[in-house]
């Protein structure tokens, strides 16, 4: 049974004249009555009845129009979905990204994004790179913005370098990088990795990507850190060194971002960098509306949206 068979079908039941069904259906009339009677062939039943040149559905006929008429506004109505979906009008996105790219990058792309695609909904998932490669290599996000190296390297995954930021470290207003020690730095002076050696830390979760790189930093230095507290998501560590309760290791852009109540000092080099980079399977292709909001993010990164990646 061929859609175009029950298009046919319902064209002659609703003018119950073949000819006319023809013209309505765009096609010639033996051709239109050469489906009609393969499609009675294949259902072993005659469907109109012919006498006299009137044209009248039969008991099967009767049976299989409320049916036929059902397929043919479900196949219409799964053709708009689609269509929707292609020109971006409807759908979602499913997004991973870290506390600090969330809090940083992804508000005013996403704004952009919005602004353009109203129609389609945005997931966001916030979490550590860790948990946002696991998550994408089991179908449950789009894409991700993950720090790289990513902790475990997988042939599974696609990344895109989007961009590089240095690492500066922030405090409250009068506690800053050995501020309590008699060789404080001046005010706006650079400080090197090994002047935070015991100066107490406020420190993220385990998993965590600016936990690892900081703690990774200081070790090379020789020292091991000392933290007053640790285990916090970046709006918790943000308001604890607010509080006075110690230093912090953040991003650039979180830093300012984070307002006038929060002193930012730089890193002396070669200070800490990290590359966040955006993420994908290798195996499956984002979806349309993923992939336009992945020409954003990339696009993003030199100041203007460019043409769609070969991703």
């Amino acid at each position: 049974m061929q859609f175009q068979q029950l298009q046919y079908f319902v064209a002659v039941a609703e003018t119950r004249h073949f000819t006319r069904a023809a013209e309505q259906v765009h096609v010639s009339q033996p051709s239109l009555s050469q489906q009609i009677r393969a499609l009675e062939k294949e259902l072993g039943a005659e469907l109109f009845s012919r006498a006299r040149g009137n044209i009248a559905l039969t008991d099967a006929g009767e049976a299989l129009l409320p049916l036929a008429r059902r397929i043919l506004a479900d196949t219409d109505t799964a053709r708009h979905e689609v269509q929707e979906l292609a020109q971006l009008r409807r759908g979602r996105v499913r997004l991973g990204a870290t506390p600090s790219v969330c809090t940083g990058l992804l508000p005013e792309v996403l704004r952009a994004f919005h602004d353009r695609h109203p129609g389609i909904e945005l997931l966001i998932e916030e979490s550590g790179s860790h948990d946002l490669v696991r998550e994408l290599a089991r179908g449950a996000l789009d894409l991700a913005l993950v720090v790289l190296p990513l902790p475990t390297p997988s042939p599974a995954l696609t990344t895109v370098e989007l961009l590089q930021e240095d690492l500066v470290v922030v405090s409250a207003p009068g506690h800053g990088p050995g501020d309590a020690r008699p060789a404080a730095p001046a005010p706006g002076r650079p400080v090197r990795i090994a002047e935070l050696q015991g100066e107490p830390l406020v420190m993220f979760r385990h998993g965590y990507d600016l936990r690892e790189l900081t703690v990774a930093a200081c070790r090379a230095e020789g020292f091991e850190p000392s933290f007053t507290v640790e285990g916090g998501e970046m709006d918790a560590v943000l308001g604890f060194v607010r509080a006075g309760l110690g230093v912090a290791v953040v991003p650039r852009m979180v830093a300012d971002r984070a307002g006038r109540d929060l002193r930012v000092t730089e890193l002396a080099p070669p200070g800490l960098r990290r590359t966040i980079a955006l993420a994908h399977r290798s195996d499956v292709a984002p979806p349309r509306a993923a992939r336009e909001l992945q020409r954003m993010l990339l696009g993003s990164r030199r100041g203007a949206a460019g043409p769609d990646p070969d991703v």
